[in-house]
C-alpha cells in the first residue's frame, strides 16, 4: 500500500474537505514559481506569536510550542471552523 492509498487519520468530528481547502489556502502564502513550503508563512507565524498563542518561532527547531492560551484555543477553533455540525 502506498501513501496515496492510506486512509486519512483525521478525527471523525472534523470536515476533511474544509480542512484540505484551508490548508491549501494557507500554503499558498508561500507560493513562488509553482511551489510552496511545507511550513507556515513566517508572517503568519509571527502573528500567532504576537497574539501569545505560540512561543517565539525564530529558532532552528522544526516544531513550535503552543502557549497555555494557544493550547486552550487550538481545539476550540478547530471545531468552530471545521467541525461537522
Amino acid at each position: 500500500m502506498n501513501d496515496a492509498d492510506k486512509p486519512l487519520s483525521l478525527p471523525e468530528d472534523l470536515d476533511g474537505e474544509r480542512l484540505a481547502e484551508a490548508a491549501l489556502g494557507i500554503l499558498s502564502l508561500t507560493l513562488h514559481d509553482g511551489r510552496v513550503w511545507k511550513a507556515l508563512d513566517w508572517d503568519l507565524m509571527d502573528l500567532l506569536y504576537q497574539k501569545g498563542w505560540i512561543f517565539d518561532p525564530v529558532s532552528k527547531a522544526k516544531s513550535i510550542a503552543l502557549t497555555a492560551d494557544g493550547e486552550r484555543l487550538a481545539r476550540a477553533l478547530l471545531l468552530k471552523h471545521f467541525g461537522k455540525c
